[in-house]
């Protein structure tokens, strides 16, 4: 039997069909909220974040520079107080976005960065949520307010 030139030989998968929202999750993993590695060009830089809002007109991501990762980790876990970058990048600056994902037996930089803070990223990274100042924010309010 052969198939002649106008037969449609892709067939859909039914679950597919039937879970639209599941489909579409997975073609779409540049979200709000996902972590991602931001390489942009002119001047040539590389950021860690979580994104905000990707648009056709840039993306937006509240993190730090990858160069200043280690930095960042230890003034977490040091208890220092920090505040995460919030970010636009134009999209003609944007090179490459990728999953912030392990890689083998190496990890991502989300995991590295719980293993020495004990703090997820996604609650670091969140605008507005004082990173590491829940430990304290009871007293450091208080003082802010004196």
């Amino acid at each position: 039997m052969h198939a002649s030139p106008g037969d449609n030989l892709i067939v859909q998968n039914d679950s597919a069909i039937s879970s639209p929202t599941a489909s579409a999750e997975a073609r779409e993993p540049f979200v709000p909220g996902a972590l991602v590695i931001a390489t942009l060009c002119n001047p040539r830089e590389k950021f860690w974040g979580m994104i905000l809002a990707l648009a056709a007109e840039g993306l937006s991501l509240s993190g730090a520079e990858l160069a200043s990762f280690e930095d960042l980790a230890v003034m977490v876990r040091d208890g220092e107080p920090f505040t995460p970058a919030v970010v636009f990048f134009p999209m003609h600056r944007i090179e490459r976005v990728e999953l912030d994902l392990a890689d083998g037996s190496l990890p991502s930089l989300s995991q590295r960065f719980f293993a020495k803070t004990g703090l997820e990223p996604s609650v670091a990274l969140t605008p507005g949520n004082q990173g590491n100042d829940s430990h304290d924010s009871g007293s450091h309010a208080s003082k802010e307010r004196a």
